[in-house]
């Protein structure tokens, strides 16, 4: 497949929809240039600690600094939990604060909203990649309901843990200034509760989402070959692909590496009753952020591409079936061995209407 087409079939190109089109994808880079700029005050003020110090700990003397780090801190320093022998001040806690201030917090900012900005200008230059042939109105089964279903309950979980993440990182030099510390003070502690307690419930459902999809996500020859000709972008001809191209499984195998290491991470702070000690958690912390802004960062590629970058792709997982020109365009190594199995779209109706099985019988190539 050329993502690069943005005519219509046959060479012709549009004329009241392209005008439509152009204006909606000048107003999407509008709106990124815009966003850009706002959150460029933000990722600076992440990135200096000594601004947030004067509010989070404004005591802090450089005398109390060389007493702690001398180990000349009294009980007034201490932690006055039971055997616990931390400092209240203590090194390793400011060096965790530098890392998350200059570092974590403003790159995975720009990463985020820089990944938004370069979205949109794709959409704006390129455009939405529209089918070559004309639909045939002959469907294959893609997805069944319940794999529908679990990936829209872990995509929805996704999306609210990003969001309520952000908020934890950014939200008091966004939300504070605007609501006041009262509608802070609420925001803050449901993000926390949300967060805390869907995250574990996404890990486990992430998971078995995984597990279900393995078969069709094992790295093939042809999948090299997709990404050398970056996913049909490069040269005239159509790529290969089975059931998942390179770049789903890439995704894949993305969330069943750093996901699962956010999931982890994300464990060990939920429940830190395991004697993890201070240091633990901080470092915690700190790979969760990381892998989480990555993340969510390239998970606006995914999200793109299967809505609406790509005509078709969000059929697929809203009714489960998709049209034969769209499975031969994009993955005709899956076509090629399920293409004996298309229904018109009267027989998907009545099939749907009697309740009748949907799960596909023939094999794919991955």
């Amino acid at each position: 497949m050329n993502l690069l087409t943005a005519q219509a079939p046959g060479g012709v190109p549009r004329s009241g929809k392209g005008l439509a089109l152009g204006i909606w994808r000048f107003m999407l880079v509008a709106l990124a240039l815009v966003l850009s700029l706002g959150f460029t005050q933000l990722a600076v003020a992440q990135a200096d600690p000594d601004r947030e110090m004067t509010t989070a700990a404004p005591g802090i003397t450089a005398d109390q600094w060389r007493q702690v780090r001398s180990g000349e801190t009294g009980p007034n320093y201490r932690d006055s939990r039971y055997e616990s022998d931390y400092s209240l001040i203590n090194a390793s806690g400011e060096t965790w604060r530098q890392i998350r201030n200059r570092w974590v917090s403003p790159f995975g900012l720009i990463a985020v909203f820089g990944m938004a900005a370069l979205i949109a200008l794709f959409y704006f230059i390129v455009g939405r990649k529209e089918l070559e042939a004309p639909r045939t109105g002959r469907l294959l089964l893609r997805w069944t309901l319940m794999k529908r279903a679990l990936h829209w309950t872990v995509a929805t979980l996704f999306i609210v843990l990003a969001l309520t993440g952000m908020t934890l990182l950014f939200g008091k030099f966004v939300f504070r200034p605007l609501f006041g510390d009262g509608v802070w003070a609420w925001m803050i502690a449901a993000t926390k509760v949300l967060h805390n307690y869907l995250g574990p419930i996404f890990g486990i459902l992430l998971v078995i989402l995984l597990v279900s999809l393995i078969k069709d996500n094992i790295p093939k020859k042809h999948d090299w070959v997709w990404f050398k000709k970056g996913g049909g972008m490069i040269g005239k001809k159509h790529v290969d692909a089975g059931f998942a191209n390179g770049g789903e499984k890439a995704w894949y195998w993305l969330l069943a590496t750093v996901g699962i290491l956010v999931i982890a991470s994300g464990f060990v702070l939920d429940f830190p009753n395991f004697n993890q000690g201070r240091d633990t958690m901080q470092w915690a912390n700190i790979i969760h952020a990381v892998g989480a802004l990555g993340l969510t960062a390239i998970s606006l590629g995914h999200i793109y591409i299967g809505t609406l970058g790509t005509e078709g792709a969000l059929e697929g997982m809203t009714t489960g079936y998709v049209d034969e020109t769209w499975a031969k365009e994009h993955h005709n190594l899956w076509y090629e061995e399920v293409k004996d199995q298309t229904l018109s779209e009267e027989e998907v109706a009545a099939r749907k209407s009697s309740g009748g099985s949907s799960e596909p019988s023939a094999p794919r190539t991955s």
